[in-house]
């Protein structure tokens, strides 16, 4: 794997000021030409936004960056791991490069592969009869990654949640969908689902399961937050989740409620998501009567179930986007997309759900200063900061990250509160800047 630490930046890029910085960022930009992609999270400054040839949330920028086939250079303006993945879903000739490689996540460093793999061990020691599928979201490091796909399973983003964990449901790898298969049965995800109650796995329909039946259980991580969101807007109950404390015997849990649990989730979550709370859902309804909240689903359940809406950041854009003039938003995600919402749509009224610090700080570290230190060295034949993962990683990792390309649609929950399987909206084409 790479080197994870930023070298010390030029003196000269921090004593330069803004108007400098464009002009330096857009000549070098202008010398490189078709040469250069610039991919940027919607998390991200506006002062970076500005010279991204394409924005999007992790998904998004996870296709984009499959698309480059003639790219020398993709600059992700993200954080490690998406950047990880830009580099093993591009060709291998393809270099792409972060601006500060201190641009990591707490979210992403919850989950390790030691723990990962004690984890495994344990669950299948407890669990021999059932079939495991782990899920990874994608934010999580390429190694975590590597063992999804070498270990049947995918990935997996805050738009198409739903979709891969039906997919997992239906046996995963082994269900024959998704590059490898053993010729069972499988859920046509293209079918509409008001025939399929998906309060647990074994009231598919019998012509959709995947043949033989075993119990099939779902390992998710690293954030709890979505898998139980997600599960739940399924139709799974709560007591059918558990958390796994890493540090823990058993995550924490007894043996039967391992055995009884159809989803186990990881004791992983963000930061900025995790800010939330509740009580702020409570005084946005008291400040501004008939507000709609609509918030990301890393926030707790207890927050997603106040809320009108919950969604990937493609699908709060994408709301806001459609909503009329006159509309009241609380939104609960990060700060940056929030404001850039706000400046959009000078026509709704938009706020943040709390007036807490909603900064996806690691993610603020990629700057002007940063972006065109990266810039100017690709100009002098200099490549700084090249994302790389080895060649294992990298095998596995792809296999991981093209089922999930391959498991058709986005899903995001319309509504939340109680949980209502039928009624979510595709969001393949949406085309607005932020990461899950």
């Amino acid at each position: 794997m790479s080197k994870v630490w930023q070298p010390t930046l030029p003196a000269v890029y921090r004593e330069l000021s803004d108007p400098e910085l464009r002009l330096r960022i857009q000549m070098a930009r202008d010398a490189l030409g078709s040469r250069l992609v610039i991919l940027g999270h919607h998390y991200q400054q506006d002062a970076i936004i500005d010279f991204a040839d394409f924005t999007g949330d992790s998904f998004e920028l996870s296709r984009r960056a499959a698309d480059q086939k003639n790219a020398e250079f993709v600059v992700f303006c993200g954080v490690h791991f998406i950047a990880e993945s830009a580099g093993i879903l591009t060709d291998e000739s393809v270099q792409v490069i972060l601006p500060d490689l201190g641009a990591g996540c707490s979210m992403a460093d919850m989950a390790n592969l030691d723990q990962t793999v004690d984890a495994w061990a344990q669950l299948h020691d407890v669990c021999p009869d059932q079939l495991i599928v782990p899920i990874t979201y994608m934010n999580s490091s390429a190694a975590i990654k590597a063992f999804v796909g070498e270990h049947g399973g995918a990935v997996c983003t805050s738009s198409n949640c739903r979709n891969v964990l039906e997919w997992a449901l239906a046996g995963g790898a082994d269900s024959g969908q998704g590059a490898v298969g053993s010729g069972q049965e499988m859920i046509d995800l293209d079918k509409p689902r008001s025939d399929v109650s998906l309060s647990s796995p074994s009231s598919l329909p019998t012509a959709h399961r995947p043949l033989p039946t075993r119990r099939t259980k779902i390992l998710f991580f690293p954030d709890q937050h979505l898998g139980r969101n997600t599960a739940y807007a399924m139709g799974f109950p709560l007591d059918k989740m558990i958390v796994w404390d890493p540090r823990l015997d058993l995550g924490g849990n007894t043996e039967q409620q391992v055995r009884d649990a159809d989803f186990v989730l990881w004791k992983g979550h963000c930061s900025v998501h995790a800010l939330f709370r509740p009580e702020h859902v409570d005084q946005a309804r008291l400040a501004h009567p008939g507000v709609k909240v609509i918030v990301h689903p890393e926030c707790k359940w207890e927050v997603v179930q106040k809320a009108d809406l919950a969604g990937s950041t493609a699908y709060i854009v994408d709301q806001v986007k459609k909503a009329p003039p006159g509309t009241v938003w609380a939104i609960g995600t990060e700060v940056h997309l929030v404001n850039r919402l706000k400046q959009l749509h000078p026509e709704q009224t938009i706020i943040v759900l709390s007036d807490c610090q909603c900064l996806c700080t690691t993610m603020f570290r990629v700057d002007p200063p940063h972006l065109c230190w990266v810039l100017e060295n690709l100009v002098n034949g200099t490549v700084v900061n090249q994302i790389k993962v080895d060649a294992h990683t990298r095998k596995w990792s792809l296999v991981a990250l093209e089922r999930m390309l391959s498991i058709k649609g986005t899903a995001n929950p319309s509504h939340a509160g109680q949980p209502r399987p039928s009624v979510w909206a595709d969001q393949e084409n949406v085309r607005a800047g932020i990461v899950d």
